[in-house]
């Protein structure tokens, strides 16, 4: 009589773990994407706080102007740009070709 109660808390048991739809192997596998999605939002609000830091500095013109300058290289009518490459960048430039 005991084996039979014994092999069938081991299919139980073996059932449970590795069959079932909530088998410990799929907690597992759902805890490594909620462990992924919380990464995920940590970065994104980093990424958000950022963002946020960004607009407030572009709310002053001399910032935007400066910004649309260095990105855009935007310029002023009668306005001459001369682009200045540091050495560094252009060793880069040519390592990444």
């Amino acid at each position: 009589m005991s084996n039979k109660y014994v092999l069938i808390m081991i299919l139980f048991i073996v059932w449970m773990v590795f069959f079932d739809t909530n088998s410990y192997l799929i907690h597992r596998e759902l805890d490594k994407e909620i462990d992924g999605l919380e990464d995920n939002t940590e970065f994104y609000q980093k990424q958000i706080d950022h963002d946020k830091s960004f607009i407030q500095k572009m709310d002053n013109s001399d910032e935007m102007e400066k910004f649309a300058r260095e990105k855009y290289y935007l310029k002023r009518e009668n306005e001459d740009i001369f682009i200045i490459e540091h050495e560094d960048s252009i060793q880069k430039n040519k390592s990444n070709e």
